[in-house]
């Protein structure tokens, strides 16, 4: 019989927790150490380090004194073309609401005015927002709009309603296309305090750039979210002949940045292969 490495133990001892997650109801604690020990035949350091893993994959929460608990499933949003921008982003789970932390004008200065193609000097409005998830803070948002195209907007206006709906109906202004990059962050100690999560904690960091029907940058978006509660799915579609079962073609529908740049450029995934 062949013997058991190190990680063959681990493989098998992190796929019978995740059973575990999977057949227990959240907030719910998972059997102690001692049981799971017994059950699974490893020492306790070794189920603690796959458990301690699983902790930092958001899967399951340890409280001290108390034991381990599954964890809340993570919010999830899809890489899709949607049917247009709505209150919370496309194909994200649960009830988004908002809530404005901060409001106010102030010139671009040099790197906002260069993501909005206006004068350093020209007035933005810089709003931030706490966005929630079924009552749960989820990500810490900062818009930038030049405050010449929203004339009236207040805070509450972003707290009742759709910021893009409200450059549709409000100000006639019709959105036409958004580049977002994504990249892994921690958080700051605003960040934190906000989002209820410890100083650098992971999380995801979103820049989005939108622009009009008429070419024109409307919106440069900063968003934090937490990386415990929120990831991203990719739908990659395949296309292929029913004759050969050959795939013609596909890309990712995420982009990459080069280094130093500030334009995207498209990632592809696959290629016809015969």
């Amino acid at each position: 019989m062949v013997s058991e490495g190190r990680w063959q133990k681990r493989e098998r001892i992190r796929a019978h927790l995740l059973d575990l997650v999977e057949e227990t109801r959240v907030g719910a604690p998972i059997p102690g150490e001692r049981q799971l020990c017994e059950e699974l035949q490893v020492s306790r350091p070794t189920l603690r380090s796959v458990v301690d893993d699983l902790v930092r994959d958001g899967l399951l929460v340890r409280e001290h004194g108390r034991g381990v608990f599954v964890a809340r499933a993570k919010v999830a949003q899809q890489l899709t073309q949607g049917g247009g921008p709505a209150l919370a982003p496309t194909g994200v789970d649960g009830d988004w609401t908002s809530s404005t932390v901060d409001f106010r004008s102030l010139p671009a200065g040099p790197r906002i005015g260069r993501r909005l193609q206006v004068s350093p000097a020209e007035e933005v409005l810089r709003i931030t927002r706490l966005r929630y998830v079924d009552g749960d803070p989820m990500a810490v948002e900062t818009l930038h709009v030049p405050r010449a195209l929203v004339p009236g907007l207040t805070a509450r206006d972003l707290e009742n309603d759709s910021f893009y709906q409200l450059l549709g109906r409000g100000y006639g202004i019709l959105l036409a296309d958004a580049a977002q990059i994504i990249e892994p962050t921690v958080v700051d100690e605003a960040e934190a305090e906000l989002l209820g999560v410890p100083l650098h904690a992971p999380a995801l960091l979103l820049e989005r750039t939108t622009r009009d029907a008429d070419g024109r940058v409307v919106e440069f978006t900063r968003s934090v979210y937490r990386g415990d509660r929120y990831r991203i799915l990719t739908q990659l579609s395949l296309a292929a002949r029913a004759d050969t079962g050959r795939v013609l073609g596909g890309s990712w529908s995420a982009a990459s940045t080069v280094p130093g740049a500030d334009t995207l450029v498209s990632d592809p995934y696959w290629t016809d292969v015969s």
